[in-house]
């Protein structure tokens, strides 16, 4: 074996920092209850109060939690919440962080990564997003099927450790197809109609111009947020099933005539809330069975 070799099979053999980072993160949140949870939900802005009825939880501040990045985004708790929905373990993130508060990728994804080394097998992204598609209507409820990443970033950028994943993760089907037919065929035993759309993401925290929007249309977006895509990136790296569902709280710059702004996406999340919950205590124990 040639010096090059040795070396990098001797560079491969040791964790990365990343690695022992989230290692260090996932220990010490287990360490606070004795639930052992597969499924993770990220709770977007003006959604994570969802958390609040698991039952028999723990709820850990992100500021407690070592490397985890903390939320300043308003609409999110920033907080930690391990319990059960029914009889399923489940970790709940109230809020997340994102590009525009001048985290890095990485950082946006890390508590992917926790959620890997705990041993999540599916995640549960939701966010509130602005409607391109002419169709939607504010409070209307979105599965994700497949996204555009214009942030000019990917969290995967760098040396990989194949403790998480492949140098090269498939993204053919990066929203899982099963468990957006558990959302269809929950949200029709609860009267709801669910639209499938195409996520875009962008950095931030502009608010998207009308001209903008017009060419996210033209190249076939029906959503347009500030987050869920790095945490999708990194959920497939690590091989965890992802299901995504947008809140759309506002029509997209252009598409109406009214000005934007975070007190009405906050309301309309606000609004919306009772039905989202009924969807999620429907399709929880669908994807538990699913990843069993």
């Amino acid at each position: 074996m040639s010096a090059k070799a040795k070396a990098k099979e001797t560079q491969q053999s040791k964790p990365s920092i990343e690695f022992l980072r989230a290692e260090r993160a996932a220990k010490f949140i287990l360490g606070k209850t004795k639930l052992r949870p597969r499924i993770a939900l990220v709770l977007g802005s003006g959604l994570g109060d969802f958390a609040d009825a698991f039952t028999n939880a723990v709820k850990i501040p992100y500021a407690k939690i070592p490397n985890f990045p903390k939320s300043t985004a308003i609409g999110h708790a920033g907080r930690l919440v391990i319990g059960n929905v029914g009889d399923i373990p489940v970790a709940g993130m109230q809020g997340r962080v994102h590009l525009y508060e001048g985290y890095s990728a990485k950082e946006v994804a890390f508590p992917i990564r926790v959620f890997a080394r705990m041993g999540i097998k599916a995640v549960i992204l939701t966010n509130a997003a602005g409607g391109i598609n002419r169709n939607y209507s504010q409070g209307c409820l979105v599965t994700i099927r497949d996204h555009v990443n214009l942030q000019g970033v990917n969290p995967l950028i760098g040396p990989n450790d194949e403790r998480f994943g492949l140098r090269f993760p498939d993204m053919t089907q990066a929203y899982d197809r099963e468990f957006q037919r558990f959302v269809t065929e929950e949200a029709k035993k609860l009267g709801q109609t669910i639209h499938n759309g195409v996520y875009l993401a962008v950095q931030g925290p502009s608010y998207e111009t009308p001209a903008e929007i017009y060419s996210f249309r033209t190249i076939g977006a029906d959503l347009v947020g500030m987050s869920t895509v790095p945490e999708v990136i990194t959920a497939r790296h690590s091989g965890i099933r992802v299901l995504g569902i947008s809140c759309v709280t506002n029509m997209a710059a252009g598409t109406t005539d009214a000005p934007l702004n975070q007190e009405e996406v906050l309301e309309i999340a606000a609004r919306i809330k009772p039905q989202f919950i009924a969807l999620l205590r429907g399709v929880i124990p669908r994807i538990s069975e699913a990843i069993a």
